[in-house]
């Protein structure tokens, strides 16, 4: 950032390095990174903890035990958008299939689920980033 350029223009620039709905997900990642995920793990009670994965609700100290690993994934989510990074396609949407599957499966067995019906919309809403991120593999090259 040279000495002339505001906040503002650095923000636009790197708006402009990605797809707006690619930016999303890249500044999900950053708010989960550095915002959401150290409040869940330094902050929460582990009784108040609840973590999924696959759609398999993980609570107390099991969820706190796992916490690390969603850090790191965010993380590395974070990091990779943010440089465009080669090795973010096909892990970007590994993970991206992950959230689609846990969506359809947490619907159909959490007793808290809205069944097949809601399994199947939110798994459809959530094949949207997936499909756009199977097709991005151009868009990845550093």
């Amino acid at each position: 950032m040279n000495s002339n350029e505001t906040v503002w223009q650095r923000i636009k620039a790197d708006w402009a390095i990605r797809p707006v709905w690619m930016n999303l997900i890249f500044y999900f990642c950053l708010y989960m990174t550095f915002i959401y995920m150290p409040f869940d793990m330094f902050y929460k009670p582990a009784a108040n903890d609840h973590e999924i994965w696959f759609g398999f609700a993980l609570t107390g100290w099991w969820a706190k035990a796992t916490e690390p690993l969603h850090w790191m994934i965010y993380a590395a989510g974070a990091y990779g958008f943010a440089g465009m990074k080669r090795w973010m396609w096909p892990w970007s949407a590994v993970y991206a299939a992950q959230v689609v599957i846990a969506m359809v499966v947490w619907n159909l067995v959490n007793p808290r689920g809205g069944g097949v019906t809601s399994g199947l919309i939110a798994g459809a809403i959530f094949m949207l980033p997936l499909v756009a991120l199977i097709r991005a593999r151009a868009r990845f090259t550093n």
